[in-house]
């Protein structure tokens, strides 16, 4: 099991397939593995280099439950790709991970050839904030809530309809989230992150072509928030995948790794190409 060491914190790694490399980085409370199941191997099989890894506060990397901020978080990917890969790279972060790679855009340009947001937003709202807190305070609450009652208000939170509805789909879902629910200082730790600042201003700062995804059920991330993060990036395109909630890269692959390869095949060669504008569709 590889790990690289950044600032004295451990980081569970791994490398898929071989050519240009995508670092993909993961929500809150998410292992890179959920990765594996769809887009590492769409990645591979188009020719690219995938790394997926545990971020601070995922075990087995380092939970450092003492807490830790976003610029941590970014700190830590930068580090990452200075060690496994000369840069700059290609990047596609969900949710919180898109947040990162946002932040890293700006603070680390030179480490980023183009950037793949999903779920993700440039400024907070009073819902959510509430939700993020609500969220936090419930971690620590004693006692534990049980995993069939944790896992069903999950799905309800994070999956579409379209999901919810298909007894089939929605029998696994709840199986695995039961498997997966957030739990430990790590994630506790990273569930504090939340909600984010206003960052509409600054992200007329980043210079890396970007293309934002939002899915058109998602409660945590709604569409409107997409819309506003690409209006904020420069040359930013922007695509509404239907039938998708906050998990929509998990629910809806194909669809999603199409857009994906679509803009890593079309963001430029070179890390000084400039960002292409992309019509808004819906998919």
């Amino acid at each position: 099991m590889p790990f690289v060491t950044v600032d004295g914190v451990r980081l569970r790694w791994e490398r898929h397939g071989s050519g240009e490399p995508v670092f993909l980085v993961g929500g809150a409370g998410t292992s890179g593995r959920a990765w594996l199941m769809h887009q590492v191997p769409a990645l591979v099989e188009a020719g690219y280099t995938a790394y997926v890894y545990d971020s601070r506060g995922i075990p087995p990397s380092d939970e450092c439950a003492e807490g830790f901020g976003v610029d941590d978080l970014v700190a830590d990917l930068a580090g990452l790709i200075e060690r496994l890969e000369p840069g700059p790279v290609r990047l596609v972060g969900t949710s919180m991970g898109a947040y990162v790679v946002q932040e890293l855009a700006l603070a680390r340009p030179e480490l980023v050839r183009s950037a793949v947001l999903m779920a993700s937003r440039a400024h907070p709202d009073v819902l959510r904030a509430r939700l993020a807190m609500a969220e936090v305070e419930l971690g620590y609450s004693e006692p534990a809530l049980p995993a069939h009652y944790r896992a069903t208000v999950r799905a309800m939170q994070m999956l579409s309809p379209a999901t919810l509805d298909d007894e089939e789909a929605i029998t696994d879902w709840l199986a695995l989230l039961e498997l997966a629910g957030p739990d430990g200082p790590g994630v506790r730790a990273q569930l504090a992150l939340q909600p984010m600042p206003d960052r509409r201003a600054a992200y007329a700062g980043v210079t890396a072509p970007c293309h934002v995804i939002a899915f058109a059920d998602d409660l945590i991330t709604p569409p409107r928030h997409g819309r506003a993060l690409a209006d904020s990036i420069p040359g930013a395109g922007f695509d509404l995948v239907e039938d998708a909630g906050h998990f929509g890269y998990l629910e809806r692959p194909d669809v999603v790794n199409a857009i994906i390869l679509r803009h890593l095949a079309g963001a430029g060669g070179s890390a000084d190409t400039a960002p292409a504008t992309t019509a808004a569709r819906r998919v």
